[in-house]
């Protein structure tokens, strides 16, 4: 067993990362292929204006909303989503999600320790 206290999990800078755009975005992983074999479960922390670019996961994604106010959006909707919000995304469902133009937004993520993220502009 291991006990993780997310303020002692140092936050990776993600925002060079391509997928991200709009502003700063770091990553914590909480529990990454080196712990599990089957899940991976991070917090990812979006500045206000920041965003990912619509993408597929292949394997369902489960975020958690931690802090802030959100977007979470398919090709057919928008949702505003903020702290206790649970949002469920099957695999292969184009989406995107990060922060307002007005608040910073953090969510848990939670994957299949071998989902593979593809960019879809």
């Amino acid at each position: 067993m291991k006990v993780i206290k997310h303020d002692q999990v140092s936050k990776e800078d993600a925002t060079n990362v391509p997928l991200f755009y709009g502003g700063a975005v770091s990553r914590q992983p909480l529990v990454d292929a080196n712990m599990s074999k089957y899940f991976s479960f991070s917090i990812v922390n979006f500045d206000a204006g920041a965003k990912n670019k619509f993408h597929a996961h292949s394997s369902d994604q489960i975020l958690l909303v931690t802090d802030g106010t959100g977007i979470v959006a398919d090709e057919n909707e928008e949702h505003v989503v903020t702290v206790g919000t649970t949002i469920h995304i099957p695999a292969g469902e184009k989406h995107w999600h990060g922060a307002t133009d007005t608040s910073a937004f953090s969510h848990i993520s939670l994957t299949s320790a071998d989902s593979q993220t593809e960019t879809l502009g």
